[in-house]
């Protein structure tokens, strides 16, 4: 996993709680890279878990819902990082379709050696977008907190339901987002 991740997690939780939850979560986790991380550095995903869990240890909020929040900060980071992203796609659903046909190409070229989770698509109701995700880690909640965050970032009335493929190993996950009329 790219250390720009890690690096915008523990930003998230130095903003969103302190520096010394962040601290504090950095030093419960006993993490191989000592929780010194570069955006360009490639770290283990179980530290981000590890983070993850001592953070829902100390804050006693669940798991998934940090993961999700995080998800939608890291939107965030990213609109600020690429904002061309946006600009050439004036919908949610233009953005969310070109997530392994642009974003992961553009993420590849930046880091080639970033291992991405892919995405399918499924337009063929008007007015609703099916993505299937799918990766050999469990971060399906992160995609879905970037799928909130991006609807958010648009301000567009969309609905969105979840279905775990993977009895909720977050590996494979289904979202069918639709346009509310």
């Amino acid at each position: 996993m790219k250390g720009m991740v890690f690096t915008s997690f523990l930003e998230m939780v130095e903003n969103k709680f302190s520096l010394e939850v962040a601290d504090h979560i950095i030093e419960k986790a006993e993490l191989p890279s000592g929780g010194s991380y570069t955006s360009v550095g490639t770290y283990d995903h179980g530290e981000m878990i590890s983070l993850v869990v001592q953070l829902s240890g100390k804050t006693g909020i669940p798991v998934a819902d940090l993961v999700k929040v995080f998800g939608e900060y890291l939107f965030g980071q990213l609109v600020s990082m690429y904002p061309q992203f946006l600009e050439a796609n004036p919908t949610a659903f233009d953005l969310l379709q070109k997530v392994d046909s642009y974003i992961h190409v553009e993420v590849r070229k930046l880091y080639p050696d970033a291992e991405l989770p892919g995405f399918t698509y499924d337009t063929s109701v008007p007015g609703e977008l099916r993505m299937t995700y799918r990766s050999s880690r469990p971060f399906a909640d992160l995609a879905e907190g970037l799928i909130l965050g991006c609807v958010a970032h648009y301000g567009e009335p969309i609905d969105i339901a979840r279905e775990d493929v993977t009895d909720s190993a977050g590996t494979s996950a289904h979202f069918t987002l639709k346009k509310r009329v």
